[in-house]
């Protein structure tokens, strides 16, 4: 129990428990609507204010929220881009692993920031990725490793899956995103990094989620494909400069 008062900031009553809350509030409330963004919400703000949750008790709230969302559209589910993003993303989860141990999270931060702004840019500027297998398998890597490292390996997808029907998009996403953060989690607790105290922490904050995935529910209904698609790319965007603000730190 001492343990999981000092991961949640002293008091699990207290503002600090309380501000994380509402973050994973918000953030359970974008994935809902967008198929994906709590990660990427959430792992910039908490790598300022909340580093106690990355990256274990993230990925515990991003599996609990895809899975979620992945029942909700379970009829939509795209099962062969599934096993394209979960091969890559097996793949980035062992390489990422290995550069823990030789190069800095910072290193990989700037990395990452720059080829996402990158990715946002050619996007808007008319490049259309295809959503094929190898497409969707090279984001799997990245997003493996992105994951496993920084917690938001989102940007990736929402890059090459853009342009997917939104019921689709949520569903093929998040099928895909609870099989990484499983991966993830039980490479971290190999190597150390994860154990009970963040696993209880992020089932204090559950309650959070839940309620912020009931919220989105009704909103997602009436969110047009146009919009899904700024929505992804904006928080791609942001999210790039949330690494790059990190690799500043």
């Amino acid at each position: 129990m001492d343990a999981l008062v000092s991961l949640a900031g002293g008091s699990l009553l207290g503002p600090h428990f309380l501000a994380m809350a509402a973050m994973v509030f918000v953030a359970a409330i974008l994935q809902g609507v967008g198929g994906l963004g709590f990660a990427m919400f959430s792992a910039p703000i908490s790598a300022l204010f909340f580093p106690e949750l990355a990256p274990g008790v993230l990925l515990v709230l991003g599996g609990c929220v895809a899975t979620m969302v992945l029942l909700r559209e379970r009829s939509a589910i795209d099962f062969g881009s599934v096993g394209s993003m979960v091969s890559g993303r097996l793949i980035g989860n062992l390489l990422a692993v290995g550069l823990l141990a030789s190069l800095s999270v910072a290193m990989f931060n700037a990395l990452f920031g720059v080829m996402i702004l990158l990715g946002v840019a050619l996007s808007y500027s008319g490049w259309r990725v295809e959503a094929n297998w190898r497409n969707l398998g090279a984001a799997g890597v990245l997003s493996g490793i992105m994951g496993t490292i920084t917690s938001s390996g989102a940007p990736p997808y929402a890059i090459v899956m853009q342009n997917a029907p939104p019921a689709i998009l949520r569903a093929t996403l998040n099928t895909t995103f609870l099989f990484g953060a499983l991966s993830s989690l039980a490479l971290l607790a190999a190597i150390g990094r994860f154990g009970w105290p963040q696993l209880m922490l992020g089932l204090m904050l559950f309650p959070a989620l839940y309620l912020g995935f009931r919220v989105s529910t009704p909103i997602a209904r009436h969110v047009p494909r146009a919009a899904i698609r700024h929505f992804l790319l904006g928080l791609s965007g942001l999210s790039a400069a949330g690494l790059l603000l990190r690799a500043l730190m």
